[in-house]
């Protein structure tokens, strides 16, 4: 086995492994501190990740690396937080989470938003960030964000969530949470573990409380960002 600690939104976990890649993948996110939990991964677990890939290509390190941040986020909800899968962007110590079915372009629009405001706009994470419920809502980088690897080792309050749809014009309109709840819920991972994911439900509720939620129709183009950006900065 091999071992190595990681911080993930202001825990520690002592990460075992058979192969060195996870450690690699997460080398931005050691940690001196005693972990907080541990997670150890067998074969069993990388055959799992490989069966749920249809292509299957791919190496037992990068099988297991998806083992690895399986096991973490079903102890996260213990610690109040949970897995969203969402592009999430910070500019001026706030930060707004753009989220989607794969391939709608999360990822593009948050790349539109760093091309209009250049470096006021931070990568927070671009895939798999984690958000901590707390007395107010954060969410964290982690090193499992995306295939361009874009974020950063930092924590933001996350104030507002944009549900994406592709459209030919760009507007955006506050939801209702009960309208947003579905959706969101589809980005949210859910532990296989009951108590775990009863918490998770528990956190989802409070999330919807405490954050602003949006529908962003748009296109492509760089008005995206400028149409998006002009509402969401305006959030207290």
């Amino acid at each position: 086995m091999i071992t190595g600690n990681y911080q993930f939104a202001d825990k520690t976990v002592e990460v075992n492994s058979i192969f060195n890649t996870v450690h690699l993948y997460c080398k931005d996110y050691i940690s001196e501190d005693e972990p907080d939990f541990v997670v150890t991964t067998d074969a069993g677990d990388i055959e799992f990740e490989r069966s749920r890939d249809e292509i299957k290509t791919f190496t037992d390190g990068y099988y297991e690396e998806l083992a690895v941040y399986r096991k973490i986020c079903e102890k996260m909800p213990l610690y109040d937080t949970f897995l969203f899968h969402g592009s999430v962007i910070a500019v001026d110590g706030k930060a707004f989470a753009f989220a989607a079915p794969s391939g709608t372009g999360k990822s593009t629009h948050a790349a539109l938003w760093r091309q209009y405001l250049g470096d006021r706009a931070v990568m927070v994470n671009d895939d798999k960030p984690l958000i901590k419920i707390s007395d107010v809502v954060t969410v964290y980088g982690t090193p499992y964000d995306g295939k361009h690897r874009l974020s950063n080792k930092i924590a933001v309050p996350l104030k507002a969530v944009c549900l994406l749809e592709r459209s030919d014009e760009n507007r955006i309109e506050k939801m209702r949470a009960s309208d947003a709840f579905p959706k969101v819920l589809g980005q949210v991972y859910h532990p296989s573990d009951k108590t775990a994911l009863a918490k998770t439900l528990d956190l989802i509720n409070v999330f919807m409380s405490r954050v602003e939620f949006y529908k962003l129709q748009c296109n492509m183009d760089i008005d995206a960002a400028k149409v998006a950006y002009d509402r969401l900065i305006m959030i207290d």
